[in-house]
């Protein structure tokens, strides 16, 4: 797979300029780096002496709290520790930045003079295939990396005189091509072949057998080992029909969804009414909103509600205070489904609905047992959702949307927790919250079937992916997202009544 790479350069004064990484603690006690953009937010608002910082508005539901060095899921109230190193230092560029450059750098560029190339080994390899081919042309080429400027790509393989298809043209027999030439110039320019471990012991291999990475690797003098990845067991065994059962104390085995409509009738603001108690005297402070004081109009300049922009209301359940016109303003832009969620705490009024396209939820016990989970069976969650045309509760009205990777195979141990999960994952399915329409942050592909931050486990006999188990803490981390959506023990009373 040929993906397009890029550099970025960071101003002195940021936290990657100096040095500076934020990092996370993991489930396993290890630690993870945010995101450049994430840790430089984070190191903005430590500077300016902050108690802590909200990552909302950069699109992820966190608070950093700098005086317990913790990162709080606004959502399940999870916390974590984050720590500040101060040792990765980061290459300084002189001068201006670079451009960005492609090969050629210029139309002039294909018919310049040649510029005499390095002859260091590696060089020499990335800048051989013309050379191999016929010596259509002499190529040129500086250092591979470089600490204080843009690298230039490499020239691509095959084409005449100024066409050099780009990286992420080449295709399967493209790179076989540039390999096997690659390595052809390796031994005629005497570099010989390197010990390469494979799976039956070690002995002389060819460079190209290893792959791009491979030679590249061999030619800088680094090993290669041609040994198999661990293995990544996705699903079990084949399993009978003869060999599925059903879940005692849970009827049927599959369910479908449709598109809930609305309930019609009631205003959003008689919605509003019964979650709130009208304050005639407004606390100094911001509405969290609109963020103007709520001792003045609410800031809202969409369409205006018929509430009038002064009124100020606190919720009854968690008593965060809002103005009337933006509790109207962000109930019409939400799902309008009779429910309402506060934007500071989470705290739900009512039941939430999500915007869960229509499809199928099959579940079932297969005998197979998960790894830390040997004393009992598996239960087997398949779904399958459909591609389709969004509705008016989805992100563009009309446009068609795609449904990627279905069905999906999700697991859960056969044991008493893994059977409560189980029958709240039909009220989640029922509800139309596990899935939704929106951009996937594995593909980056819009308007698409995306999970909806209720995690499911979609591996499994392994957990390299991070995705299967064995995982001690997965069954309470997920009974609290679907708390965090409203969904818990009460929910199956409610459900049933």
């Amino acid at each position: 797979t040929i993906r397009p790479v890029r550099r970025s350069y960071y101003d002195p004064s940021s936290a990657p300029g100096k040095g500076v990484v934020w990092e996370w603690e993991n489930d396993s006690g290890t630690w993870t780096p945010y995101d450049m953009d994430v840790g430089i937010t984070i190191q903005r608002a430590y500077e300016k002496q902050h108690p802590w910082v909200d990552l909302s508005a950069i699109g992820f539901c966190y608070v950093i709290d700098f005086a317990t060095m913790g990162q709080i899921n606004r959502q399940t109230q999870r916390k974590r520790r984050v720590r500040r190193r101060l040792d990765m230092v980061y290459p300084l560029v002189s001068g201006t930045l670079p451009k960005s450059q492609s090969w050629p750098a210029s139309p002039g560029a294909a018919t310049a003079p040649p510029v005499p190339a390095c002859t260091c080994p590696q060089c020499l390899l990335v800048m051989s295939p013309l050379a191999a081919q016929g010596g259509r042309r002499q190529a040129a080429s500086t250092p591979a990396l470089s600490s204080a400027g843009a690298s230039s790509s490499p020239p691509g393989v095959g084409g005449g005189k100024g066409s050099r298809p780009s990286l992420g043209t080449l295709n399967r027999s493209h790179l076989q091509r540039l390999a096997i030439a690659q390595s052809r110039v390796l031994i005629a320019s005497g570099v010989p072949t390197v010990p390469v471990k494979n799976l039956t012991g070690s002995s002389p291999v060819n460079p190209a057998l290893a792959g791009i990475t491979g030679i590249l690797m061999s030619a800088a003098g680094l090993p290669v080992c041609l040994t198999r990845p661990p293995k990544l067991v996705l699903h079990p065994p084949p399993v009978s029909k003869s060999e599925i059962q059903s879940i005692p104390g849970i009827s049927h085995s599959c369910r479908k969804t449709t598109k809930k409509q609305a309930k019609k009738g009631k205003t959003p603001e008689e919605v509003l009414k019964k979650y709130l108690q009208k304050v005639r005297h407004p606390p100094d402070e911001d509405c969290t909103i609109c963020m103007e004081r709520l001792s003045a109009p609410s800031g809202y300049k969409g369409p205006q509600p018929a509430v009038k922009p002064d009124l100020v209301g606190k919720l009854v359940k968690c008593s965060h205070v809002f103005h009337l016109h933006c509790l109207v303003a962000m109930y019409n832009n939400g799902n309008k489904d009779g429910s309402l969620q506060c934007p500071t705490c989470k705290t739900i009024y009512g039941v939430k609905t999500g915007t869960q396209p229509p499809g199928k939820m099959e579940y079932h016990i297969i005998p197979h047992a998960l790894p830390g989970h040997a004393d009992c069976k598996t239960i087997r969650i398949i779904y399958n959702i459909p591609p389709g045309v969004q509705g008016p509760e989805h992100p563009n009205p009309g446009k068609s949307f795609t449904a990627r990777g279905f069905p999906r195979h999700c697991y859960l141990p056969d044991s008493e927790k893994g059977r409560k999960v189980l029958k709240l994952l039909l009220v989640a399915w029922d509800r139309r919250l596990i899935f939704a329409i929106g951009t996937s942050s594995t593909t980056g592909e819009s308007d698409t079937v995306i999970w909806n931050e209720i995690h499911h486990k979609t591996e499994f006999g392994s957990n390299l992916t991070g995705h299967g188990y064995p995982d001690i803490n997965y069954l309470d981390n997920v009974l609290a997202e679907l708390a965090a959506q409203g969904i818990t023990e009460e929910s199956l009373a409610q459900e049933k009544d």
